[in-house]
């Protein structure tokens, strides 16, 4: 019988040493671990930022009115007077006496067609004498006068006397005209500033 190959025998003095080591091992269990794959670690995403939303845009049609800035109450320039009228400052003057009425008549008692070519003569006749401050006395009118006048035309001068100093046939002999001062008889009369003679404005 052949011989097995393998590890040659121990001698008795190997094998006793052996048996005895053997003998104080206490055999370990194996246990299978069991291997927990973790996740990869991944980097965190940031969250998406959000659209910036553009701010609806305010209707035009709808938009209110911006308020006009505050400048305080306008001053409204002072009136320009009409053409025709006397200055303040020239009607004060008449009516303390720093000017001096030169002239004057009185056209109560006339019809309109009498009372202006009186008034218009009288007019003349100082501008060439080369007078320039005079008086024309119409009257205030009363109520009644129209009745008890036969022909129904007392009162109307202190209307009409105006119109005809400013109408185109007296623009060579009046300058200006205005309402006298109380003293001068106030609304039945008028203060009449004569152009000097030839002077005539367009």
């Amino acid at each position: 019988m052949a011989a097995r190959r393998g590890r040659p025998p121990l001698d008795p003095v190997d094998r006793a040493l052996w048996e005895a080591v053997a003998a104080t091992v206490t055999p370990l269990r194996q246990r299978r671990r069991r291997i927990v794959a973790k996740p990869a670690e991944l980097p965190l995403a940031e969250p998406p930022k959000p659209a910036p939303t553009e701010a609806p845009k305010p209707d035009a049609a709808a938009a209110p009115a911006k308020p006009a800035p505050a400048r305080g109450r306008p001053v409204a320039p002072p009136p320009k007077p009409a053409p025709g009228d006397i200055d303040r400052r020239t009607r004060l003057r008449i009516a303390r006496g720093h000017t001096a009425v030169e002239a004057r008549i009185d056209l109560h008692g006339l019809t309109q067609a009498r009372a202006h070519a009186v008034l218009l003569g009288f007019l003349a006749s100082k501008q060439a004498e080369g007078l320039k401050t005079v008086l024309v006395i119409t009257g205030k009118g009363r109520p009644g006068d129209a009745e008890r006048h036969s022909d129904g035309e007392r009162g109307v001068l202190r209307r009409l006397v105006p119109a005809w100093l400013g109408a185109r046939d007296a623009a060579s002999l009046v300058e200006s005209y205005g309402e006298a001062a109380p003293p001068h008889g106030g609304g039945g009369a008028l203060y009449v500033r004569l152009r000097r003679r030839g002077r005539v404005t367009g």
